[in-house]
């Protein structure tokens, strides 16, 4: 028997076998974004030993999760149909995760990857299907993302664009998402700077994007 198998006949039991694994569920995270290298994967997650990537990636393409595929002649790592069906069960965990963060330590980081799921995670469609259409710019740490939100429709992405309100915020972004923090009062203590735009639609976007802590 296998030092990953627990011997029970029992559909939990299969799945933490398949995904359980250090590391293997982050490496899904980054792959729902979309499909990336090696080394994108390695920047991503940079206290993943090189051995123990090369290591999940091989266990996750033989379980059927992802599969190496060529693009404009350089080989990408990519989930499989089945492996995208772990995407609900992962914003899940990251809702429910959510509720155990608190505050940051020094040593953790956010990377484009992580907010963009995060993003995902906080996303209310049914909330935004009801508001006008509108684009974001996020300098959330070394993140720069821009959001697109357009009814009940989100796409995240590392593109530049026109946007109605461009912000940046540190992890103290999390206690507007949580509604822990307003808005208004976000900007006036500094939490979220404004950097262009329209600051009226902070409030938006902390409708759009909520999490109960």
């Amino acid at each position: 028997m296998a030092a990953r198998e627990y011997g029970q006949y029992c559909g939990v039991t299969r799945a933490l076998e398949l995904v359980g694994e250090r590391w293997a569920l982050l490496i899904i995270r980054d792959l729902l974004v979309g499909p990336r290298r090696y080394g994108e994967l390695a920047a991503g997650l940079p206290r993943i030993p090189s051995n123990i990537l090369a290591a999940r990636l091989k266990e996750l393409q033989e379980a059927g999760i992802i599969r190496r595929a060529p693009r404009s002649r350089v080989i990408v790592y990519e989930l499989t149909p089945y492996g995208r069906e772990l995407e609900p069960i992962v914003l899940a965990l990251g809702a429910w995760g959510f509720k155990a963060m608190g505050e940051p330590r020094e040593e953790q980081i956010i990377t484009p990857d992580s907010m963009t799921m995060a993003l995902r995670t906080a996303f209310r469609p049914q909330v935004a299907a009801g508001l006008p259409a509108t684009a974001y710019a996020a300098h959330l740490g070394p993140a720069e993302l821009l959001i697109r939100v357009d009814g009940a429709d989100l796409v995240v992405s590392r593109e530049e664009g026109p946007v109605d309100l461009a912000f940046a915020a540190g992890p103290d972004i999390r206690r507007v998402i949580s509604g822990e923090l307003a808005p208004d009062l976000a900007i006036a203590t500094g939490v979220v700077e404004v950097l262009h735009g329209r600051r009226d639609l902070l409030d938006r976007f902390a409708r759009t994007f909520h999490l109960a802590a």
